[in-house]
Parts: structure tokens; C-alpha cells; sequence
């Protein structure tokens, strides 16, 4: 919790396939998130054939950053991470104290990490949220979600919703669009909505625009669904995450590498190591510097008030029974005195004491 009462902003360090197929490489990645401070460390679990044709082609980013004779399949078989390898990683995640996140991009893989690595929390990428039957069986482990919404609109959104609701409330019916409706507007269903999934904007390019952004969408899906929204952020450095902070993100999701000139489709997108220390600094100063809404004087300023304040002031010298005018008063720091506020008021007055030039008048 930040001093304000609200709860403080989820910062998961996005490890992704950033490891390159090597688990060394993994575990240095988790202890660069530790280090950092952010609360999680998400990478990414995959079976290749599972989920990538023989005929699918590399995203445009991917053919400036890796072999461009290489298929898309050939390209993610390097990156795949099996179950030993998964295990080391949540124990080291253990040892150093930050929580062990996944995304599961085929069916296998999603009943790995929910029934042999006992994860806590299931996160579904962008590119699977149209994705049914894994969004159903993500849903029927119980667990919560946190759910990407990159090149979708709040059509897509809800439908991917309404297939969460229909697997959350554990339904024996047959799976269909209408069924799925009814999971979503019915008031079992929104409840587990509510209590179980948060939505993350994000705009799925590598690196995005920065006039591509579009942070206000934030507010919108919140308005929308009812739900928690945060940011999944894919632009370069970290001033967008910060201004989603600002803006009242819940979950923070940023890429990060060991190193930005590695080979692989995602290292030119990510924060480096001091980069990525930078930005949950800069976001943990934003959430202290959101404080409180009332508009107060703080305690830090408050000394301030009597040096940087005036008071009224004899512009010359005044004798006991003379008149207060424009020409003898005015107001001169310091604020130890009267304030100027009262000027009017004292205009017409008679002077109860004498007063040398630049002495401050007193009641």
C-alpha cells in the first residue's frame, strides 16, 4: 500500500523469450527484475508446433532482428523453455523474492503451468485473447488473469470476457457464443469478472509510437468493464509507464534484456538493466508523489510559509496617530506579520505605535 491507502502499482518485468533458449540467461534476468524492485518476472511458455504453422510469417519487427531466412517456427523452437528449466526458474524466483509469472500461448502449456508448476496467476498475451478454447481453459483453473488487449477493440474485449465468465463459473454446458453471453451478463459471472481479471491496454508493435499509445484508452476499458486496467507498455524507454502510473495504472508490464544489442526478435525493444531500475523508481516517486486529493498545506513547505509570505510593512517612517495610506503602507516579506489580504482594511486607520521604514505592522 502507498501512504495514500491505494494499493501500489503491480510492476512486472517482462523477461519474455529474452533468454534466448538459454536458462543461465534466464536466471540472470530474474535476478536483474529482483534487483530492480519490481514485484514479478513473466516469461513466456510455449510448445513452438503448438502454436506457430509451418507457413506463418515473422512479424515485420522480427525480420529486423533476426534471420530473415529463418521461419517464424524455427525462430520460436530456440526459445522454447521445458519444464526443468521452468521449475529452476520459480526456484530461483523463490530465493530472490519476486513473483514468478507466465504466458501460456498453447493448451499444454497452459495445464503445465497451472497443474505442474502450481502458478498463482495466468497472464494472456495480446495475440491469444481471441484465442477460445485457451482462454477457457485459462479460465476453468480458477486462477486470475491478467489479460492484454493489443490490436483489439472493446468488442473483442468483451467476448474475451464473456469466455472467461462462461470457464470461472465452471458451467456443464456445451461451449458456445450464446452461452457465453449469458456467462457475461449475468451477475455470477461479472462477479467472478471483477474479483479474478485485470486488463491491460497495450498496443502490440515492437517498438509502438509514441502517438500510437493512446493512454486515455485506459480510462475507457475501465469505464467499460468495471474491471482493473493497467499497461502493457512496448514503447522505447519508460516515460509512457510512468505517465500510466500518473494516469492510475494498476499492473505495469515493460520488456527488459540484459542487453539490447543480443540477438532474438524482442531485445531492441527492451530497458536494460539500469533502465529498468530506473523506471520502478521513477514509478514507486510517482505513487508517493499522487498522494492525497485534499489540497493542504504539507508539512515539508510549512516552514516556508513566514520566508516566501508577506506581511504589511511601513514604506516609511510612521509616527503614533498618523494615517495609514497608500503612500506609507505596503506589503514586504517577511509573513510573520499582518497579512496583505487586510490592506484595505487598514487603509484609513491611525497608527497605534511608531513605526521605522520596512517595520512590519502589528495588530
Amino acid at each position: 500500500m502507498t501512504e495514500s491507502g491505494k494499493k501500489r502499482v503491480f510492476i512486472v518485468a517482462e523477461a519474455g523469450v529474452n533468454h534466448n533458449g538459454s536458462l543461465d540467461q534466464a536466471l540472470a534476468l530474474v535476478d536483474v527484475a529482483a534487483e530492480a524492485g519490481a514485484d514479478a518476472v513473466k516469461f513466456q511458455t510455449f510448445k513452438a508446433e503448438e502454436v506457430i504453422s509451418r507457413n506463418a510469417a515473422k512479424a515485420e519487427y522480427q525480420l529486423m532482428t533476426t534471420n530473415e531466412n529463418e521461419s517464424q517456427l524455427d525462430m520460436a523452437k530456440k526459445l522454447e523453455l521445458d519444464l526443468s528449466a521452468h521449475k529452476q526458474i520459480i526456484r530461483h524466483c523463490e530465493m530472490r523474492k519476486i513473483q514468478f509469472l507466465s504466458t501460456p500461448f498453447d493448451l499444454p502449456s497452459v495445464d503445465m503451468l497451472v497443474k505442474d508448476l502450481k502458478v498463482v496467476w495466468i497472464k494472456v498475451p495480446s495475440g491469444e485473447i481471441t484465442n477460445g478454447p485457451l482462454l477457457l481453459r485459462v479460465a476453468q483453473s480458477g486462477l486470475p488473469v491478467i489479460l492484454s488487449s493489443g490490436m483489439s477493440t472493446l468488442g473483442d474485449i468483451e467476448d474475451a470476457l464473456a469466455v472467461l465468465a462462461f470457464g470461472y463459473l465452471q458451467s456443464s454446458e456445451v461451449p458456445t457464443l450464446s452461452g457465453f453471453k449469458q456467462a457475461y451478463l449475468s451477475a455470477e459471472g461479472q462477479q467472478q469478472l471483477q474479483q479474478k481479471v485485470t486488463l491491460l491496454h497495450c498496443t502490440t508493435e515492437y517498438p509502438t509510437p509514441f502517438y500510437d499509445v493512446n493512454l486515455r484508452a485506459m480510462d475507457t476499458m475501465a469505464s467499460a468493464f468495471g474491471l482493473p486496467v493497467g499497461l502493457s507498455d512496448h514503447t522505447m524507454g519508460y516515460s509512457v509507464a510512468i505517465a500510466a502510473a500518473a494516469l492510475g495504472a494498476v499492473v505495469i508490464e515493460k520488456h527488459f534484456t540484459l542487453d539490447r544489442d543480443l540477438p532474438g526478435p524482442d531485445h531492441k525493444a527492451s530497458l536494460e538493466p539500469d533502465e529498468l531500475t530506473a523506471m520502478v523508481k521513477s514509478i514507486r516517486d510517482v505513487e508517493v508523489a499522487l498522494g492525497s486529493p485534499r489540497k493542504l498545506v504539507a508539512a515539508s513547505e510549512s516552514r516556508n510559509q513566514d520566508i516566501a509570505r508577506k506581511s504589511l510593512v511601513a514604506l516609511q517612517a510612521i509616527l503614533e496617530g498618523e494615517t495609514f495610506t497608500s503612500k506609507n503602507l505596503a506589503s514586504k516579506r517577511p509573513g510573520t506579520g499582518i497579512s496583505p489580504m487586510h490592506y484595505w482594511e487598514y487603509l484609513g486607520k491611525t497608527a497605534t505605535r511608531d513605526y521605522g521604514a520596512d517595520e512590519v505592522i502589528i495588530p
